[in-house]
């Protein structure tokens, strides 16, 4: 990647990731997202990512990209350990709070994709990513 490559794409990760930082709150406090019913139980997971995946019991989890950590913490529901990350600070401190509260096993880390060898030193037995 050229000079000019790289300053273009650190900016629009910078701008990607301000965007998000942002958004975090409103998804939280969203109906979308639906937290309250999420923290009544309800997965998040789509059926066919389940049902590929089959028992995640005792299986470690990288999930890509977690957001504030709903998928991330659906897939602790049905037994894997987990670990979720993502760029934004917000949505991972969020995450971090969701799965307190939840008093759900998880680890969060904050880092972009790019980075993510540089902050996690294990190997998983399943790495995940959602929409």
């Amino acid at each position: 990647m050229g000079n000019q490559d790289y300053k273009r794409f650190n900016k629009a990760l910078s701008t990607n990731q301000k965007l998000w930082e942002n958004w975090t709150p409103i998804n939280v406090n969203s109906k979308f997202y639906g937290v309250k019913t999420f923290k009544e139980g309800r997965s998040t997971l789509p059926k066919i990512d389940v049902d590929a995946l089959g028992n995640v019991t005792n299986k470690t989890l990288l999930h890509l990209q977690c957001h504030f950590g709903m998928d991330t913490l659906s897939w602790a529901r049905l037994g894997a350990h987990v670990t979720g990350l993502d760029f934004s600070a917000a949505a991972i401190a969020q995450a971090r709070q969701l799965a307190n509260e939840l008093q759900l096993d998880a680890n969060f880390v904050h880092c972009n994709l790019y980075e993510a060898l540089e902050h996690i030193g294990e190997q998983f037995d399943v790495v995940v990513t959602t929409a």
